[in-house]
């Protein structure tokens, strides 16, 4: 072990973590409120208990994910110091945008969301939930924003051995932001709405009588969540789709990666729907393959090759050179990652687009079957699930095929580590936070199911007791 290898194995723990918890609070955030809109609109009181009751978790992952992000951030200062003097100027400015705006704007939302339920009017109080869901994706847009220079870097000079932004216009309206914040958008609503459609799952699943009341709110839950499955699952494979033709011109590399091709294809260009690289003889093994796909996928016709990684390392071998800072570079990518990582992701993506229409079949007012099929219902609780597998596995695609940068074009990842961390350090760290993460997991895990022990009626009521007791009245103590 190495302290390059340790340094990323700790940025990739700490930001996969992270990154279960982003979506997963975007997409309940935002369901959250459309429950809370529905009940604004109808004044139905099942749609109140409904969104008290599914804000509860979405308060749980927005706790965890805070805490993972500020462990996320102070391991940049601890592995990546030399990336930091490089890139400060550049991140400073984000990032300041995302603590002093998007987090003040959550943070102050959720407190007067959570404890001003009947102390204001309905609409001031569906205010609050819609400002959490924009100080949310705000948030997701200024870390998007960094991450896109890291992927395409715009706006800036190199003064002095280091990134200097010139142009914060050019970082917002970077192509590669719009395309990868529509997408991460997309599928962080997808994951919202797949978390609540599973876990309404689970509740009708479990071997206990529910009164009328709350299999309507479950059942109204499901539509919902169904509803926004199909918008967007499709949504995202549209927008995941454009940035893949995006990275065909940007970054060839990655996009030859995704499908193993090594050498550049003839046309039309064959699709590898399965198959192993061999790294060492850039072979594919066991490929199973359809031809003329990949020509329809890559640009919308049957004719057209596809370059391949062989011909584009040696294009950047003679752009970059093939030693920087004294290392010899390799300009590959992890392919057999980025290949199957892909393949998890679009098909998850498929899969819930495919079972959200027969959801919303199974689930239409003039035959609503599906809650009689313990099968279907299994189904969904499972999905529970997918998105997180989904999203690391696009996450996967993100940053391993920007390798051997940090900064694309500019700055390496070895020249980007920390010059006095040391092995014992790194692996004491990498241990330790490991356990940390280990442990929030099962804490959030056992506070879910805790949690989801009552049903939304009977724990509108508990709540609703308690309030009626005066903290402060003679013998509250």
């Amino acid at each position: 072990m190495d302290i390059v290898s340790l340094a990323r194995f700790q940025f990739a723990m700490t930001t996969v973590f992270h990154f279960f918890f982003v979506p997963f609070t975007i997409g309940t955030g935002l369901v959250v409120a459309i429950m809370e809109s529905m009940y604004v609109h109808t004044n139905n009181p099942s749609y109140k208990k409904m969104t008290k009751f599914w804000g509860n978790i979405f308060m749980l992952s927005f706790a965890v994910g805070v805490v993972t992000g500020l462990i996320q951030e102070f391991q940049f200062g601890m592995n990546w110091s030399d990336y930091s003097r490089f890139m400060g100027d550049i991140f400073g400015a984000p990032l300041a945008f995302e603590a002093l705006l998007s987090f003040f704007i959550e943070s102050t939302f959720i407190g007067l969301w959570v404890f001003t339920w009947d102390r204001v009017k309905k609409g001031l109080h569906l205010f609050f939930m819609w400002m959490i869901v924009f100080g949310t994706m705000t948030s997701a847009l200024w870390i998007l924003t960094a991450n896109s220079f890291m992927q395409h870097p715009v706006g800036f000079t190199v003064r002095n051995g280091r990134a200097e932004m010139v142009d914060f216009g050019a970082l917002l309206s970077n192509p590669q932001l719009i395309f990868e914040y529509a997408h991460v958008m997309l599928i962080a609503i997808l994951t919202g709405a797949t978390i609540i459609t599973g876990l309404a799952a689970f509740q009708l699943l479990k071997k206990r009588a529910l009164s009328d009341e709350n299999k309507l709110i479950y059942h109204k839950t499901m539509r919902v969540g169904l509803t926004l499955m199909l918008i967007f699952s499709l949504g995202a494979i549209v927008a995941g789709d454009m940035q893949m033709q995006y990275l065909i011109k940007e970054q060839p590399m990655k996009f030859a990666a995704t499908e193993a091709v090594y050498k550049t294809t003839k046309s039309p260009a064959p699709w590898t729907v399965v198959g192993i690289a061999d790294t060492k003889t850039h072979q594919v093994k066991g490929k199973v393959e359809i031809p003329g796909v990949l020509s329809v996928l890559s640009y919308r016709k049957l004719s057209g090759s596809v370059e391949g990684m062989e011909e584009i390392n040696a294009q950047l071998e003679k752009k970059y050179g093939t030693h920087i800072d004294g290392q010899k570079m390799n300009y590959y990518v992890p392919v057999n990652t980025l290949f199957w990582s892909f393949r998890v992701m679009c098909g998850f993506g498929a899969l819930l687009f495919l079972v959200s229409i027969v959801g919303l079949v199974m689930t239409r007012k003039s035959k609503p079957t599906l809650y009689n099929h313990r099968w279907m219902l299994w189904v969904l609780a499972i999905l529970t699930f997918s998105p997180f597998l989904a999203n690391t596995a696009g996450w996967f695609i993100t940053e391993f095929g920007r390798m051997p940068w940090t900064v694309y074009g500019l700055f390496t990842v070895a020249q980007s580590v920390s010059p006095n961390v040391s092995v014992a350090s790194l692996l004491t760290s990498n241990i330790v936070y490991f356990v940390l993460f280990t442990v929030l997991a099962i804490i959030l895990i056992a506070l879910i199911v805790r949690f989801l022990r009552n049903d939304p009626v009977e724990w509108d009521e508990a709540q609703a007791d308690k309030k009626a007791t005066d903290p402060f009245a003679k013998g509250a103590f």
